[in-house]
């Protein structure tokens, strides 16, 4: 797979198969230690308990929805989340951030995230916010592409018990000159 390019789609239509295709993704993800909402193991039921009203926020609007192929299969998503408060229209909080743990390591998060930046200019907002569970390294990731750190929640997120870890807020300002290729 390495050198394939990521086509991506933003909005697509929510058909039941796709529906199928980004539970199946999220499921994937959760299983192979990712963070988007779940600690491993899960199954397709599990996911949908938040897939389900995540996806209606999506077909109902106002939320959007970025996926990313590799030929005809879907292997990253990223939902560009509205914050549902007026005073918050200018950002969206990047949420369920994902790419298939079989494809990592060809930049396919990274050019998730470089789309996901040129899709919040696109649609005029300020900034991009992304949520980050501590302890897997992944605020590293963000910082490389243009993220700071705005705030933290320690301790609130519980994965297992006595398995507490913090909460990290980042922030990416799109104003500015967009963020060199790392």
């Amino acid at each position: 797979m390495a050198g394939v390019t990521l086509r991506f789609v933003l909005d697509p239509d929510l058909t039941p198969e796709l529906r199928e295709e980004i539970v199946a993704l999220w499921v994937d993800v959760t299983n192979a230690g990712g963070a988007v909402g779940f600690v491993a193991p899960v199954t397709a039921a599990d996911v949908r308990t938040i897939a389900d009203p995540t996806l209606a926020g999506i077909a109902g609007g106002p939320d959007r929805l970025l996926l990313g192929y590799a030929g005809e299969r879907l292997v990253a998503m990223a939902i560009f989340t509205d914050n549902r408060f007026h005073l918050k229209t200018h950002y969206r909080v990047l949420t369920r951030v994902m790419v298939h743990p079989d494809t990592q390591g060809h930049g396919y998060g990274l050019d998730l995230m470089r789309e996901a930046e040129r899709v919040g200019r696109r649609l005029g907002l300020q900034a991009l916010q992304i949520t980050v569970r501590d302890g897997l390294g992944l605020d590293r990731f963000y910082r490389r592409l243009g993220y700071r750190e705005v705030g933290r929640l320690p301790g609130a997120l519980r994965v297992a018990p006595g398995d507490d870890r913090d909460e990290i807020f980042m922030w990416l300002g799109l104003t500015e000159a967009p963020t060199p290729r790392a």
